[in-house]
């Protein structure tokens, strides 16, 4: 068994640590390293690596280009290595597709066991709290949460996404409550640093 690892992660120290690290384990090679994710296709379609150990930050755009990469490339294995272990993280990248999500707080060995374990075929994540699950949000509720960010009103949010301003004004209400805000605004900031939107 021979694992070829491809590592994805926009801090580049890290990237030199885990290379570091994981070179030394048996049957572990790093045949690559990549700190942009735009170039991530290209990369895997040219080194083939059979598991992809990806860390980022899990907005809506990741979301959507991590499940198009993974139906455009066949038997590919990704494994998200988070900071952050919030339910909606865990949700998004298990529907994705990927194979596994597991915690930086995590020992180097148990990430060691999740890439093996992977690799033959097994998924892993954290078990999600039955009382946690009503907290992840849906793919329409963040459409609406990137629309607030935008400063659109309720009205453009409805015409944007032909719905009525009654179910933009429950979705907003959905929002709010699962992350725990007072406000549009005050859901926004939360977002923003949970890593569940980002404003370019």
């Amino acid at each position: 068994m021979n694992i070829n690892l491809l590592l994805v992660d926009n801090r580049q120290l890290v990237l030199e640590c885990l290379k570091h690290r994981l070179n030394k384990e048996p049957n572990i090679c790093v045949i690559g390293t990549l700190s942009n994710f735009e170039y991530l296709q290209h990369e895997i379609i040219t080194n083939s690596p059979d598991i992809v150990l990806m860390n980022f930050r899990m907005e809506l755009s990741n979301k959507i280009n991590l499940t198009k990469l993974l139906k455009n490339i066949p038997n590919l294995r990704i494994v998200i290595l988070s900071k952050y272990e919030y339910p909606e993280y865990i949700q998004a990248t298990y529907i994705a597709g990927a194979s596994a999500f597991i915690s930086e707080e995590k020992s180097f060995q148990e990430l060691i066991f999740t890439i093996k374990q992977v690799y033959l075929g097994d998924k892993i994540f954290p078990k999600i709290e039955e009382n946690q699950i009503d907290r992840i949000l849906t793919l329409k509720e963040s459409e609406i949460l990137k629309r607030i960010a935008e400063d659109k009103t309720n009205f453009e949010i409805s015409e944007e996404m032909m719905i009525s301003i009654r179910t933009v004004e429950y979705h907003i209400s959905s929002i709010i409550r699962k992350l725990d805000a007072e406000s549009r605004v005050g859901a926004v900031v939360t977002a923003i640093k949970r890593g569940l939107l980002s404003i370019k």
